[in-house]
């Protein structure tokens, strides 16, 4: 990497566009907020030094809070600067401020000699000892008119610690005191000058360098040092993205994104991948312990309606999709989540009845209004300013101690249903009232009591157990493909496990159409050929890595070997596969094994039963037997319903190649026979159910006989049609054996494991797929043309075989079978539970 360019990595990516024009992206501003807890330690900044490298360009903005606790300690030296103001003489003691001082220095002195280098760490020290000097000075005179100025300096030593790092590390740098740009009306309201403060930003960028902003603090139109609120580092980044018209923001914290309840009270709260904007504010208000209350107001500019979404990541673990806020569809106004805050107040007034109400609304945001009722709730810290604003109206006001749990989502307040289940939820707590906030995004109950862990528990399973969204993406879109789509709106409508289940991309070799609001299943197939777009597989691991859903699984209806090489990094990304695709399963030995390995590493689900068999479920009797404790020692069968075909139908009266050439008008066989005449296809089964059953085999210890020619077999398909008379004489005379001995001809797959006390494992393992001459009264010798036959021998199964029969191939049964493993994965992901990831929780 070059000194004047970043690495740039688009890691939020929200729709297949924004992978395909990532071009686009690289010359968008994006805002990289880093909290407290992400720059703790020189091991958290230098952590944050790669996420910089990886997800940032050179035109990008860094707004940074202070390092760890330290605007606590900057608390800590105030309050008792102000003790020792307010002793007596007798009792000033200054050794315990002094030591306060002089610890924080010497904090600060270790962050920077761990991470520069002996000349940048001495340049940063001699102004640290200037700093801490007019801190000691405003410690000890006139305290009160230099509070703001005195917590500024956590942000204000974050930012030149951060930006000498860049400039030392990774490239140039500047970094920027906020105070010289931003100015707001007040502490309270902190509305922003945008014009003046944009103007202010602009002169202070430097072309060609990385900003590094101070969060936390602005100044006031008389140049007065203000603070936008404790983690008002958060309101300072969207501020910061509002002058500049970010395209993202990103808040790098100590948690991965926002979850359906506070994580550390509620074990099972499930991350919201994708929030609309009003939601989050709703959120943002009534307490969510990630969102700072006005950190989405600058989001949307009403003069130039430029959106900016804002990201939630964990600084700790950056390869994890965060939660992204934003304008969304459908999917996204589905979620649900439930929040709290204790310690409040519920005050009855007269003024709060009719549009009187309206008044105390402007004047005081109130948690909630009833206008009927003639309540509010309000923190308990408005109560005084409340009682004043009362007084002065000559009304009367009772306060009554309170707390409230409410259910967040978008117009839930509208949804009778959502309604009606979340007083449900509350049968045991009953609240003293319930009321719909004014945005409708948001149900409250205000309970008389505080809000326990067990209550906000029990509310949330009840309102969020059946939450969980779940992305569908379909790869091949074939005659099974077709049908899969086909039946895909009813199986959705009809199936509970498949309730929470959307479909949100199409892939065919060439072409793809992602959509993170969801493909409409009864149009899907004519959307795609719509909407569809060049891709490659790059740009689709790109999506596929940060899709926001809580579960995504891939149904991989294609034939393609390149295809199934990319499971490996399905897999890595917790991604589940459907596969009818038999590469994967029939790979080598060692791909096979790392598979199955990644699979189990990552929780991902890896489903085939359609990979041998169309819709019979011999995959899953095998893991049945297998996972119940019996022990598999003989498969053999008929598993090919092309070769089934053949051999059913042919008696002889017609020569062998003009029935195949009967077969392949029909689409029996595939668009060249000898695929099928090879043997390759049953031997690559047989492989598949041999691993099934515990069997460590490779393809090579299959002996695999091909009915077709050696002189046949290296001629392109037309040519081979042309002479397919050439199979006759050979299969005549097999025929003619059998009939000799009342017998007939079948393609058979064995394997047989023997018990052989000098074998490694105890087991001498044989197998093969060939052509036999069966007795007419054996198992494999009637079957309906194209049936399948699949013959288990086990130790509870000895003496009488186990025997599934039907039709091995077709678009119904196979796309049904696919259907079944669909089924089978939602019901598995039902209980399943995320591992939240917070700082030192996890």
């Amino acid at each position: 990497m070059t000194q004047t360019q970043l690495n740039v990595e688009q890691s939020n990516a929200t729709s297949f566009d924004a992978v395909t024009e990532n071009h686009l992206a690289k010359h968008a501003i994006q805002v990289h907020k880093f909290g407290g807890s992400s720059l703790a330690s020189s091991q958290c900044i230098n952590r944050v030094l790669e996420i910089i490298k990886s997800h940032c360009q050179i035109n990008d903005i860094i707004v940074v809070s202070a390092n760890g606790d330290t605007t606590d300690h900057l608390f800590s030296l105030y309050q008792l600067a102000q003790e020792q103001l307010q002793a007596s003489l007798e009792e000033q003691d200054p050794r315990p401020l002094e030591a306060a001082v002089a610890a924080l220095s010497k904090q600060q002195q270790a962050l920077i000699t761990e991470l520069l280098n002996a000349n940048n760490a001495k340049q940063l020290i001699h102004s640290l000892a200037a700093d801490i000097e007019q801190l000691k000075a405003w410690l000890t005179g006139d305290l009160s008119a230099h509070h703001n100025n005195i917590l500024a300096f956590g942000e204000l030593w974050s930012a030149r610690l951060l930006s000498a790092l860049l400039n030392e590390k990774l490239c140039p740098s500047n970094s920027i005191d906020a105070r010289d740009f931003l100015v707001i009306d007040n502490e309270v309201d902190c509305l922003v000058d945008t014009a003046t403060s944009a103007a202010q930003l602009r002169q202070h960028r430097q072309f060609g360098k990385l900003a590094v902003i101070t969060g936390y603090i602005s100044k006031d139109e008389r140049g007065h040092t203000c603070t936008l609120g404790r983690n008002g580092s958060d309101y300072s980044a969207t501020i910061v993205a509002s002058l500049v018209d970010a395209r993202n923001v990103t808040l790098w914290t100590d948690v991965d994104g926002i979850y359906s309840a506070d994580p550390r009270i509620v074990p099972s709260a499930r991350k919201l991948h994708r929030l609309p904007n009003g939601v989050a504010k709703e959120l943002g208000r009534l307490g969510n312990p990630v969102l700072h209350a006005k950190t989405l107001l600058p989001l949307i500019n009403p003069l130039t309606e430029h959106h900016t979404h804002l990201h939630v990541a964990s600084s700790f673990d950056a390869q994890v999709a965060g939660t992204e806020i934003g304008k969304f569809g459908q999917i996204a106004k589905q979620e649900l989540s439930v929040t709290y805050l204790n310690d409040l107040l519920l005050a009855h007034s007269e003024s709060f009845i009719g549009e009187a109400a309206n008044k105390v609304r402007a004047e005081f945001a109130p948690i909630c209004v009833d206008d009927k009722q003639g309540f509010v709730v309000i923190t308990q810290a408005q109560q005084k300013a409340l009682s004043q604003w009362l007084a002065s109206h000559d009304t009367e006001v009772k306060f009554n101690p309170v707390s409230i749990i409410a259910t967040v989502g978008h117009k839930v307040a509208e949804r009778g249903d959502i309604k009606a289940r979340f007083k449900r939820s509350l049968r045991s707590v009953k609240p003293l009232h319930l009321v719909n906030s004014d945005n409708s995004h948001s149900v409250i109950a205000i309970l008389s009591e505080p809000c326990t862990p067990e209550i906000l528990n029990n509310v949330h399973h009840d309102m969020t157990k059946d939450a969980r969204h779940i992305g569908l993406v379909v790869a091949g879109l074939g005659n099974i493909g077709q049908r899969f789509l086909e039946l895909l709106p009813s199986q959705l409508a009809k199936v509970e496990a498949l309730e929470n289940t959307h479909l949100v991309g199409l892939l065919s070799s060439k072409k793809a159409l992602i959509n993170n609001d969801g493909i409409d299943v009864n149009q899907a197939l004519s959307l795609f050929e719509q909407d569809s777009q060049g891709y490659d597989n790059q740009q689709l691991l790109s999506w596929l890595s940060h899709h926001p859903y809580d579960e995504l699984i891939v149904v991989d209806i294609t034939p393609s070997e390149d295809f199934s090489l990319l499971y490996e990094q399905f897999f890595q990304q917790g991604i589940h596969v459907i596969g009818a695709n038999k590469w994967a399963a029939s790979s080598s030995t060692a791909h096979y094994n790392n598979l199955i390995q990644q699979a189990e590493r990552h929780h991902s689900i890896w489903l085939g039963n359609t990979t041998v068999g169309a819709g019979l479920p011999i995959n899953f009797a095998i893991d049945d037997l297998r996972h119940s404790g019996d022990e598999i020692n003989q498969i053999a069968g008929i598993f090919s319903g092309t070769l089934s075909w053949l051999f059913e139908t042919y008696d002889g009266s017609t020569s062998f190649s003009s029935l195949m050439l009967d077969a392949l008008q029909q689409g029996i066989t595939e668009p060249d026979p000898r695929e099928d005449l090879s043997g390759r296809d049953v031997q690559r089964k047989l492989l598949i159910l041999a691993r099934k059953a515990g069997f460590e085999l490779s393809l090579d210890d299959i002996d695999c006989q091909n009915l077709v020619p050696e002189h046949l077999q290296a001629l392109d398909t037309q040519a081979f049609l042309a002479r397919a008379d050439e199979l006759d004489e050979f299969f005549a005379d097999q025929l003619a054996r059998a009939n000799a001995d009342n017998a007939c001809i079948r393609y058979v797959a064995r394997l047989q494991a023997t018990p052989q006390d000098d074998s490694a494992n105890g087991l001498k393992l044989t197998a093969k797929v060939s052509l036999e001459v069966l007795a007419k009264t054996d198992a494999f010798a009637n079957l309906t043309p194209c049936d399948n036959i699949f013959q288990i021998s086990s130790r509870w199964y000895q003496d009488n075989p186990l025997i599934i029969r039907g039709p091995g191939a077709g678009r119904d049964v196979t796309a049904g079978g696919l259907h079944s493993d669909l089924v089978n994965i939602c019901q598995q992901l039902a209980s399943k539970q995320n591992q939240v990831k917070i700082k030192g929780i996890n």
